[in-house]
């Protein structure tokens, strides 16, 4: 299965598409950047410079994933979330000229599987967002996230757990358990770890 790159989207040359992924309209990605396999770039979003997706990640309307951005398989951007890559960020030096792309170093975040970015959320690089985590609608990550772990805010902060499937875990005496799949967990030192299933 060959990708799907609609007319009006701008992907350089140099970019590598992976079979059964979609590039929808106005969308940019740009030069060396990878998507894996199975990917959906929403209408104008924006895939920076060397920017990686793996297997089977949605980039929804209007988000911008600057490089040097790191995302695992099955990441979910939401519509119109930033995914920063300036620490200290100025249009100048500080004698006035105008800066270009040798004065300052890019740093990017990292997502690793699973995890999601909810519309309008600001991951402000660098960070590291756990797998399976979920970021809020609106949320301002400013600190690495913890898998599995709910964040929301301005700054961002824990208020709660997720599990794989997405859904809020509830609590169960020194466990918690996904509504969804059953699947239950283990909270150490603010660390969530799967138990494994006794078959």
């Amino acid at each position: 299965m060959t990708a799907r790159i609609v007319d009006s989207a701008d992907v350089a040359d140099s970019a590598t598409i992976g079979d059964g992924s979609s590039v929808w309209h106005l969308a940019q990605v740009r030069e060396d950047a990878t998507l894996g396999e199975g990917c959906v770039v929403g209408r104008g979003a924006y895939i920076g410079t060397g920017v990686s997706l793996g297997d089977h990640c949605k980039i929804q309307n209007y988000a911008l994933v600057y490089e040097p951005a790191k995302l695992a398989d099955g990441v979910f951007i939401g519509p119109a979330a930033v995914l920063t890559n300036d620490t200290y960020p100025r249009a100048i030096n500080p004698d006035g000229s105008l800066k270009s792309a040798s004065d300052w170093e890019a740093v990017g975040v990292t997502i690793e599987t699973g995890a999601a970015i909810g519309a309008r959320a600001v991951c402000v690089a660098p960070v590291t967002i756990g797998a399976w985590a979920t970021i809020a609608a609106g949320a301002v990550v400013t600190k690495d996230v913890p898998e599995f772990a709910l964040m929301a805010g301005v700054p961002a902060r824990r208020i709660g757990w997720v599990g794989r499937a997405g859904a809020r875990l509830a609590q169960d005496g020194e466990e918690w358990t996904c509504p969804l799949t059953g699947q239950r967990y283990a909270e150490t030192d603010g660390v969530l770890t799967e138990i494994e299933e006794i078959a």
